[in-house]
């Protein structure tokens, strides 16, 4: 653990969707190159400590456990932290509409490390290519200016007035449309989207990514969508995020080196790179160096 920079040994970090998790049942997992374990009590609340090899799949009284690691539920995920966490996770109130369809959409796998993932999330240039007939097409390949700034006040990174062609936008969609995006990262290895409603175009659509970094160089992605849609199931929705999500993991799993540089001038940058390039400059700043490779003193 003593590679963990302080930033991000106090972060919450996610382990798991919270409905996959059965009450005293014991499920192992990685984060931050250290063997957790984790269960939820008969009121549904998490429980979370350090695994012994043992424990892995058996049953367990979760009041047994005492010497535990902070734990919370948020947006369908469970989340612990091996510091001192804050005391709430960051906003995403439209989480808590009435008429949203909140669902987890998956936790998978990747072999790179958790930043990397982020700056891939804020990529729209690779939709005509990866995403080709949904999230893009040629020949409308172009990257609009867009705007991006790092809020001292809000501790996040945000990008407004994205817009890009997409075929098929959302499940929802019925004609191609121009789609306009806002990207926040709220959080070193979290990312959330806002993309135009096909279904209400007054609103936005949200999708988030949260990463659970297993190691330097691995990490699970989380999933998750909150969707104005009242024609779609559950089922066809995830499994719309998860075709998407399915494209993008051998583009990333591609990548070298598997940590993210945070020198911008180690990778070309272009315009279509205006969030990622702020994104290092912030984690730079922050003092993360977990998972990226620092800019050289």
């Amino acid at each position: 653990m003593s590679s963990i920079d302080p930033v991000t040994r106090d972060l919450w970090q996610v382990i798991a969707a919270t409905d996959e998790i059965t009450v005293g049942v014991v499920e192992a997992t990685l984060l931050l190159d250290t063997r957790i374990a984790l269960t939820r009590d008969s009121d549904g609340s998490p429980v979370v400590w350090l695994r012994r090899d043992e424990e892995q799949g058996d049953e367990i009284d979760p009041a047994s456990v005492l010497d535990r690691l902070p734990a919370i539920t948020g947006y369908g995920y469970i989340w612990t932290s091996l510091g001192n966490p804050p005391k709430e996770l960051f906003p995403i109130p439209e989480y808590a509409e009435s008429d949203r369809v909140n669902m987890s959409c998956g936790s998978i796998g990747i072999h790179v490390s958790a930043p990397r993932a982020v700056e891939n999330f804020l990529d729209m240039g690779h939709f005509p290519y990866v995403h080709t007939d949904i999230l893009g097409a040629e020949p409308h390949t172009e990257v609009k200016e867009y705007d991006v700034e790092v809020s001292e006040e809000r501790d996040e990174v945000l990008a407004t007035k994205c817009k890009f062609f997409q075929p098929r936008a959302a499940l929802s969609a019925i004609d191609g449309m121009e789609v306009e995006y806002v990207y926040r990262v709220p959080h070193p290895f979290c990312a959330v989207l806002y993309k135009s409603s096909p279904e209400a175009p007054e609103r936005r659509d949200v999708i988030a990514i949260f990463l659970q970094p297993m190691t330097e160089e691995r990490c699970r992605a989380h999933l998750l969508q909150s969707m104005i849609d009242s024609t779609s199931t559950i089922t066809d929705l995830r499994r719309f995020q998860q075709t998407i999500f399915g494209q993008d993991k051998p583009i990333l799993e591609n990548q070298f080196p598997k940590r993210l540089p945070l020198d911008p001038r180690s990778e070309t940058p272009i315009r279509a790179d205006k969030s990622a390039i702020a994104y290092r400059r912030w984690l730079s700043q922050k003092g993360i160096t977990y998972g990226v490779i620092p800019v050289a003193s």
